[in-house]
């Protein structure tokens, strides 16, 4: 199903080497590499505080803008908005993603202003590169999980991971989920990661 655009919905499955560029600063970001180790994403943030008042931008290897997620202020749930290609003055969101909390369990919610309706959720643990995307029948459509050096069989470290796509599900979307899903676990770091569930809800727009 193509969500942000149809050129990143394959035919079959593969596994992108997603790398993240830095931490704390301005212009921290990902990069993702097919099989061949050729770039298919980058992602970069703006601002002199991206975690806070800038955006994160979701580029092809030529540069394109594909999705600009932005953060909502004020917000009490940690509320992201996205944007189809680079964000312009008076756009509105094509989705919007948001942290809920229950006692117990943490949640994010996601609703993407298209059609047909959709839904989606998330299992296992994003700071411990270990989740799944799952569809409404409970089937996985992407995983994103540790990375594994086939020359050592050791486990890189959690700067260096997979996002693998089963056939048919948006690979730009899914990006833009986990540079989100980055941001949300930076900020419960002094929480902990409890690798809780993690709910995600497309739903078309009113």
């Amino acid at each position: 199903m193509t969500i942000v655009e149809e050129g990143y919905v394959y035919d079959e499955e593969i596994h992108l080497t997603v790398l993240k560029t830095s931490h704390f600063f301005s212009g921290d970001g990902f990069s993702a590499y097919d099989s061949k180790g050729q770039l298919v994403f980058r992602v970069e943030s703006y601002g002199p505080d991206a975690s806070e008042t800038g955006e994160l931008v979701l580029m092809d290897a030529d540069g394109r803008c594909l999705l600009t997620v932005r953060r909502k202020w004020p917000s009490l749930h940690q509320r992201w908005e996205g944007f189809f290609g680079e964000r312009t003055e008076g756009q509105k969101p094509q989705f919007s993603i948001r942290r809920s909390s229950i006692i117990g369990r943490s949640s994010v919610a996601v609703d993407v202003y298209i059609s047909p309706i959709v839904e989606y959720h998330i299992e296992g643990s994003f700071g411990c590169r270990n989740c799944k995307i799952l569809n409404e029948e409970n089937e996985a459509v992407a995983e994103i999980r540790s990375k594994v050096d086939s020359s050592t069989n050791v486990v890189l470290g959690k700067d260096v991971f997979l996002l693998s796509l089963k056939p048919g599900f948006d690979g730009a979307f899914a990006m833009g989920l986990v540079f989100v899903l980055d941001r949300i676990h930076g900020e419960e770091e002094g929480v902990g990661d409890n690798g809780s569930r993690v709910g995600v809800a497309p739903i078309i727009s009113p």
